[in-house]
């Protein structure tokens, strides 16, 4: 842990973590201007998976682009938080094995407009970190 009160999360509690979470943020380019956009995800194969309607998040998919994907949790009383980041390529799923296989992770949108696409999200780069209060 760092002096600052930052300590890394190795690959295996990442994914724990990522496990333990159904909403996390996408960062999707807007055509020129970043949004970071709330979704309900799922793991398949230690990807992202989420599900969305025609929009930023498809064509992000659609043009195979980088993304971030997060999530996180934090306690204010006791000053103590983690977060995870996910970064990767992606595409949309458009197999029928595939998306069958998403379909089975039972990913029920929030949101009243269909969301009949999926797009996963290919995990290149996973790192975590918690931060701990200090005093002093």
């Amino acid at each position: 842990m760092s002096a600052y009160g930052l300590e890394e999360i190795d690959g295996d509690e990442c994914d724990t973590l990522l496990r333990s979470q159904t909403v996390g943020r996408v960062g999707v380019d807007t055509g020129g201007r970043p949004a970071i956009l709330p979704v309900r995800y799922a793991l398949l194969d230690g990807d992202v998976v989420l599900r969305t309607a025609p929009g930023e998040k498809l064509v992000a998919a659609m043009l195979n682009r980088t993304v971030p994907f997060e999530i996180d949790d934090h306690d204010d009383a006791e000053h103590t938080g983690w977060s995870v980041l996910v970064v990767g390529r992606a595409e949309e799923v458009v197999h029928p094995d595939e998306v069958a296989r998403c379909k089975a992770l039972g990913l029920e949108p929030w949101a009243g407009e269909a969301r009949d696409r999926w797009v996963r999200i290919r995990a290149e780069h996973v790192t975590g970190r918690r931060v701990h209060r200090t005093d002093g």
